[in-house]
This record gives C-alpha cells, structure tokens and sequence, in this order.
C-alpha cells in the first residue's frame, strides 16, 4: 500500500507530495473520498515518480489541502486515489480496486470532499430540500458509496474545505439522501457483522453511474465482501460475474427480487 507522507503545514509554500510504500505494519492513515477532476488535472503517480512540479496543477491544491488537515489531526500519512495508485499497470489496479473497502474501512480517518457544496450555515440549510449538499454529485457516483460506508468515521467537507459535519451526526440526512439505513451510517456500525440483505444492498447503488459500464460492478465488491479479476472490455459481464461470486459466498436468495427488462436470459440473474 502506497501512502502520501503528509507533514506539512499551511506556511509550508513549497511543499512537495512524496510517497512511500508499505506492504507489513502499515500505520495510520486518512484517507480521501472524493470525484475526480479532468484527468490532468489531478496529480498521479506517474507525476511524483518523475519529481515533476505538480504545483499548478488543480488537483494539487485538493492533495495538500488534504494533507494539511490529516496533519493537524495527528496523522503523519493519508492514501488518495489520484496518486498512491499506478493505474499504468493493469495487475496493481485490480489489487487496488479488490483492497478498496478494506483500505476505507482501515483508515484512522476519512474525508468526503464535496466539491460543489458551497457554504452554507447551519445544518438546518444542508436539510432544505434544494440544499447544494442534498444536490451533490458526489452521492450519485458508484465509487463513493463504499467510501461512505466502509470507513469507521467520516467527516464530509464542502468546495472551501469547510467541515460541514460528521457521517455520524448527519446519518439522518445521509439516510434521506442515500436510502441506507441510519444504523449503517452510525460510526458504531459493526459491518463485518452485518445482516443486510444483498437485495437492500443493491438498492443503494441502483441509481448511482459509474464512467465505465464495468465499474458499476467492480465498486460494489467490498460491499459484498467478493474478489473477481478486472476485465475492462467486458462491459455487462462483469455485473454477471459478481452476482455470480456473490451467489458463491451466500445463500442469500434476495439477490433474484429484482425487476426490469434488463435480464441475461441464459439465467435468472440481471445485466445491471
């Protein structure tokens, strides 16, 4: 596991992201749930192997912004998708995208930035109907909904870096948002030892998009606690291939109550 060695601080002006690798005795970490910018605009892997100045770059002020509040909450290392991942080599993103929810649920602290959240005071605002934060993107994408339930705590962030407040004291709303139960969003939520229904699991990513038709499968692996291999190019396949790794792993007969036209007809089992 690669980690971002944050120790820096907000007068630090030339600060540059440097990383390190861990494969025993990994210490702790916060980590990022977030949307991705352009592609080049955010600062990847490739950039920091190559020493390149990455500083006016606009992903770079996301990862030292980051940086800097893992610092201050006592953490000396923080984990972002951007850059502690190789996406060149095929092999390591696959080992990625399997560990994800166990790297999420791992880490000392997350934090959810929402990028087009803008500021607003008091919660009672983010509970209006019309709220920037009821309309981010940021609960429609397939990739953070493992993020926002693997993690032990969570603190969610608007587009000025402003804490908005924690998962825990905002599980109400985050239910209302999302349909996930408030039990599950509460930071005492015991998931390795949870009883809900693969059904009701499907249910929370049934309107959420992915970029690739294949992610909408490959993210919601953790959450069902499967492994499979990463096969870009096999497009409605690979949802397929995880009710079929989930049908190995429970007997869980709710993973059939589904309904629509979008079906394999070789089976009983849905294309999305």
């Amino acid at each position: 596991m690669r980690l971002l060695r944050c120790s820096l601080t907000v007068d630090d002006e030339h600060w540059i992201p440097t990383i390190e690798e861990f494969f025993t005795d990994i210490p702790p970490y916060a980590i990022l749930s977030h949307r991705w910018g352009r592609p080049n605009d955010e600062v990847s892997f490739n950039d920091l192997e190559r020493d390149l100045d990455v500083s006016h770059k606009p992903g770079y002020r996301k990862l030292r912004r980051f940086c800097e509040l893992a610092f201050q909450a006592g953490l000396k290392f923080a984990w972002i998708d951007t850059c502690c991942i190789d996406k060149r080599s095929s092999a390591e993103l696959s080992e990625a995208i399997n560990s994800m929810f166990e790297w999420y649920s791992n880490s000392a602290l997350c934090y959810a930035y929402l990028d087009d959240v803008i500021t607003e005071e008091g919660l009672e605002n983010h509970a209006m109907e019309e709220s920037s934060f009821r309309a981010s993107k940021w609960w429609t994408r397939g990739w953070t909904l493992q993020e926002l339930i693997a993690p032990g705590s969570a603190l969610f962030f608007d587009q000025n870096w402003k804490p908005i407040e924690t998962r825990n004291k905002l599980a109400w709303l985050v239910g209302e948002i999302t349909s996930i139960e408030i039990e599950v969003l509460k930071d005492d939520y015991n998931w390795r030892g949870h009883r809900t229904s693969v059904a009701q699991k499907m249910s929370w990513a049934a309107r959420r998009q992915t970029t690739r038709q294949e992610d909408r499968a490959y993210s919601l692996m953790g959450l069902f606690g499967v492994n499979m291999p990463l096969l870009y190019g096999e497009v409605s396949r690979a949802f397929i291939r995880l009710q079929e790794e989930i049908m190995r792993t429970t007997p869980d007969q709710s993973l059939f109550a589904w309904r629509g036209a979008s079906c394999d007809r070789r089976s009983c089992l849905s294309l999305s």
